[in-house]
């Protein structure tokens, strides 16, 4: 398999080479080296007249503006003559993001994402995306921060991204199960003290009480994690 690509298409590209610039972390290093492939599609190139309109006011009145269909669809299919993989529009009625779809794209070729805007988007453009997917029950102003969200989490993923893969294995969700507590120097802070078991060198113990903690943290935090594992 090639380089993963990924393909953003928004109405701030200037915001993409901050967020996953060379200093924003792994995945941002990853695609200054060349690890990653990353293109940034200006919505507004696809906008009509002189003044790149790509929004209109939604018929049968209401507040605010939406993204309108033909400007969007022709990003897209540029979009696909560029970039393999699946078009996928951020929605509040999309699937939830969740780790495993992020395992699950991350082992294609590459995605085409589209942030939305104002009140929405047209929609015909429904029937020229490939998925609809949400991060979350609460709204954004755009679609960006959604979309970053998205690729972050699929791009770490990827051959050469993360210095320990292994690390890959214990992280939460996981197995639908969160991750063990992490500690480090100093052994004993304010009357806190670190685990004994995580000093004694004993990786057998040390093991089996993360493992322990894995099942005590997500049944107290997130036992919705521990049905749907059981379903």
């Amino acid at each position: 398999m090639g380089i993963f690509r990924t393909e953003v298409i928004t109405l701030a590209p200037d915001i993409w080479p901050v967020l996953l610039g060379s200093d924003s972390g792994l995945v941002g290093r990853a695609f200054a080296d060349k690890t990653l492939d990353l293109h940034v599609r200006d919505l507004r190139d696809y906008g009509k007249g002189v003044h790149k309109k790509v929004d209109d006011a939604p018929f049968g009145g209401g507040a605010g503006m939406v993204l309108m269909v033909e400007p969007l669809h022709r990003a897209v299919t540029d979009a696909r003559a560029s970039t393999p993989g699946p078009v996928i529009l951020l929605d509040p009625r999309g699937a939830p993001f969740t780790q495993k779809k992020a395992k699950s794209l991350s082992q294609g070729p590459g995605m085409t994402l589209i942030c939305g805007r104002y009140e929405g988007v047209d929609q015909r453009i429904f029937s020229h995306v490939d998925e609809v997917l949400c991060v979350g029950d609460f709204v954004l102003s755009a679609g960006d921060p959604a979309a970053w969200c998205v690729v972050d989490a699929v791009c770490r993923l990827q051959e050469g991204v993360l210095g320990n893969r292994a690390s890959l294995q214990e992280e939460s969700f996981q197995e639908n199960l969160l991750e063990y507590p992490q500690f480090t120097r100093p052994e004993t802070y304010e009357g806190m003290p670190v685990p004994e078991v995580l000093r004694s060198g004993d990786h057998g113990a040390i093991e089996a009480w993360r493992q322990e903690q894995r099942r005590k943290l997500t049944h107290r935090c997130r036992p919705d994690l521990i049905e749907e594992k059981k379903s």
